[in-house]
């Protein structure tokens, strides 16, 4: 009868230590999708969009871009950004862009406005996850290394 009694002693204390680790055993998983190719991503529900680079252009002591066909997102769609590469992670700023004028060939410049804050994961070497802090609406933006910015419009 002893023997019964410990024996569902340890199973009662087995099950309900499964029970709490089974907790974090079965969370949500934080697993981030390696490209194929070098470049800045932006994560969607359902699949990697690629966004392409545009050249930061220094006229007057005035950085601005010309607006080359961004890709258009919709707010709701996506979840966070991914840069793929080797970039100089210092010089990351995720910036608003402000309309100031247009090119002698009637292309619209845009400037780097007010810096978004973003939290930046370090996922790899190779591998960072980018996410807003705070409020993330609907605009034109870009995110900036050096010379080279990834724009973008979210609707």
């Amino acid at each position: 009868m002893k023997l019964l009694q410990t024996v569902l002693r340890y199973a009662a204390v087995t099950v309900v230590a499964v029970f709490f680790l089974a907790g974090s055993l079965l969370a949500a998983k934080d697993d981030v999708p390696t490209p194929k190719e070098y470049g800045v991503y932006v994560k969607t529900a359902t699949k990697l969009v690629r966004i392409l680079p545009n050249i930061v252009f220094q006229e007057e002591r005035m950085l601005y871009i010309e607006s080359n066909n961004p890709l258009h997102l919709s707010l709701k769609d996506i979840h966070y950004f991914i840069l793929y590469g080797r970039p100089d992670m210092q010089y990351l700023t995720f910036n608003n862009l402000l309309f100031v004028n247009q090119s002698p060939l009637g292309k619209s410049r845009f400037i780097f406005g007010k810096e978004v804050e973003v939290e930046v994961k370090k996922r790899s070497d190779a591998l960072y996850t980018v996410r807003p802090k705070g409020l993330f609406g609907r605009g034109y933006y870009a995110l900036w290394i050096n010379d080279s910015a990834w724009d973008f419009i979210v609707e």
